[in-house]
């Protein structure tokens, strides 16, 4: 097997069985799956100037030693990953004995240190040139497409959405399930309920999907505006996720599935679902927390923006003029 230091993704997709060093651009990654065995593995697909994207299996036997990378558009070093081909489908597979990683903010222009190494992960002089070029590239092209978030008031229907979230609180459910407390400062709309007075009275609907955080401590964090959407978590690899996710953070969240229970909605993390980390400078964040801070300087901007009959912000003065005949 022959070992090839770097060479572009156009050049590697040639050097079939090689081993090859690549530095590419990340267009998207899963979230990790066991294996047959005791393994994990998570897909990536990469691309650069020269090549349309490519997928990268990565094998490790621990969860710590896969990549947990922060955005889509950060910039990996591959090394020593195996190229492969199957019905005409050429693909990088990344050996856990031998492969290595680096990972890169894509847009920090003057940032050349990775913030993510796998022990076996040596840097080279011309590693920097390279990461500027991809950066300069990235900015100026348009790869990476950004989907449409959706505000929380703005769900008028069960199904898939990307949004826009800070972490408020994390905890575990009564079924053993994980569960994230989230919000934005937006209200839910509400849900129309088909319900007999005669079944409501046996079997009241509940005032909670499901319970909250037992500790004052904690509810005396959550913001007095807007809705707290919980977020439950079905997929396998919680340990990774919890090291992702953390409390009092922005999150973007992608196709998370709506869903509503009794009245109340809620949010499903699948393993179609994806999380990324989002930095507080980013619009989008500025945008829901100026929306909060506005609702939040007078009382009647704290009610639901639901609420029916909305209350006038303007005070009624009745006039009363006396008629008077005059002969």
């Amino acid at each position: 097997m022959v070992y090839r230091r770097f060479l572009c993704i156009k050049d590697a997709v040639a050097c079939i069985n090689d081993k090859v060093d690549l530095i590419a651009v990340i267009l998207s990654i899963s979230l990790p799956q066991t294996t047959r065995g005791t393994d994990y593995v998570c897909k990536l697909k990469i691309i650069d100037e020269s090549h349309p994207e490519i997928p990268v299996h990565v094998f490790a036997q621990e969860i710590d030693y896969l990549p947990f990378v922060a955005a889509v558009g950060d910039i990996i070093h591959l090394s020593r990953v195996v190229m492969r081909i199957y019905e005409g489908d050429v693909y990088a597979i990344f050996n856990k004995r031998f492969s290595s990683f680096a990972l890169y903010d894509g847009k920090d222009v003057e940032n050349f240190q990775p913030y993510q190494v796998l022990l076996r992960y040596e840097a080279r002089k011309h590693d920097a040139m390279i990461i500027a070029g991809l950066r300069k590239w990235l900015a100026s092209s348009h790869v990476i497409d950004e989907p449409n978030f959706s505000l929380l008031k703005e769900i008028n229907e069960v199904g898939l959405v990307n949004l826009v979230c800070k972490v408020l609180h994390i905890c575990k459910t009564t079924d053993d399930k994980w569960m994230a407390f989230i919000w934005d400062g937006t209200d839910v709309p509400p849900i129309s309920i088909y319900k007999k007075p005669e079944d409501e009275e046996h079997n009241p609907l509940p005032l909670h999907f499901k319970p909250l955080p037992s500790s004052g401590d904690v509810l005396h964090t959550f913001p007095t505006v807007g809705t707290i959407l919980r977020l439950i978590f079905d997929v396998e690899c919680m340990p990774y996720i919890l090291q992702l996710l953390k409390v009092r953070q922005w999150f973007k969240l992608f196709c998370v599935e709506c869903k509503v229970h009794e009245g109340l909605w809620y949010g499903v993390f699948t393993s179609y679902s994806k999380i990324q980390d989002i930095p507080n400078v980013d619009i989008l964040i500025l945008e829901r927390q100026s929306n909060y801070d506005c609702r939040s300087l007078g009382n009647l901007d704290r009610m639901p923006s639901w609420s029916f009959p909305w209350p006038s912000k303007i005070t009624v003065v009745t006039f009363f003029l006396k008629h008077i005949e005059i002969d």
